[in-house]
């Protein structure tokens, strides 16, 4: 009998081999595509971001007749670098993208798709690795592409008026990746949020409490204050779109700081977001 026991697990181990963790990627592709959400959340959001982008380079180069020379000076680079990535299209992004990673992860678990999921593949820590490698490449793709879009349009707008900068200008390149990078930063937090709290309204309510009216309520003129709100990554992509010291919303703050900072933020999030995902879908069975 022991050994017909023996046969038996062997013969279920060659018929049933490990999944590859390819197969893990392309499950997990299928899976967050297989939400109609998915599509127009990314489709509508790109419209908004770019729209927002455009709308504003269209009205500084409508109005630049009316500006002081001051203010005409003063538009190229630094208010060309606003253009180029509005706080409004921020806003945007930090929205949208937390709550397609939010779904991603919340959508699992109240469908009970997560029980069957780990069913038939107990190794939850590279399901959810896999899950996290594919958020990140699509939102990083969808990233570049409302970044690069945004900086071309709208420098190409105010390039009519001579106050367009190019992508060669010193730290225009920072803040176009500063911006692309906004994206599958907000997916990051927006899966390991939910990945705590489980259910998509209080996910969501979080992660636009965390990561854009908690910095708002914070005293940056203050050195507390400062210290604080600069390890918030809404902060973080403030200082990264300077293209020049004082040329940027960071710079309204007595504190200053350097971009290296800013990419440390951006970094910790990140990381602090995929460990608490990865820690919590293996502690946690519902």
């Amino acid at each position: 009998m022991t050994d017909l026991a023996t046969a038996s697990r062997d013969a279920g181990r060659t018929t049933d081999p490990r999944p590859r963790f390819i197969d893990l990627i392309m499950s997990e592709w299928m899976k967050l595509w297989s939400l109609r959400s998915t599509f127009w959340v990314l489709l509508l959001s790109a419209l908004g971001v770019v729209l927002a982008n455009v709308n504003a380079a269209w009205a500084d180069y409508r109005n630049f007749p009316l500006y002081s020379a001051e203010t005409q000076a003063a538009l190229t680079p630094g208010w060309a670098a606003w253009d180029a990535f509005t706080s409004i299209a921020a806003t945007l992004v930090i929205l949208a993208m937390s709550s397609v990673g939010a779904i991603s992860i919340v959508g699992e678990y109240s469908t009970g798709q997560n029980r069957t999921t780990f069913a038939a593949v107990p190794a939850r820590g590279g399901v959810m690795a896999a899950k996290i490698v594919v958020m990140a490449v699509v939102t990083t793709v969808f990233g570049a592409l409302v970044a690069g879009l945004s900086f071309w349009a709208s420098q190409a707008i105010l390039s009519g008026r001579n106050a367009g900068i190019s992508i060669g200008h010193p730290n225009a390149l920072q803040l176009a990746i500063g911006s692309a990078l906004l994206a599958p930063l907000a997916a990051l937090i927006g899966m390991g949020l939910g990945s705590l709290i489980r259910t998509t309204a209080a996910t969501i309510v979080t992660a636009t409490l965390l990561l854009l009216i908690l910095p708002t309520a914070m005293n940056d003129t203050k050195y507390w204050g400062a210290v604080l709100a600069h390890t918030m990554p809404r902060v973080a992509w403030g200082r990264l779109t300077e293209i020049e010291p004082g040329s940027g919303p960071a710079s309204l703050t007595p504190y200053s700081w350097t971009a290296g900072g800013a990419w440390t933020v951006y970094a910790v999030w990140a990381l602090v977001s995929i460990l608490i995902a990865v820690v919590s879908v293996q502690r946690r069975d519902q």
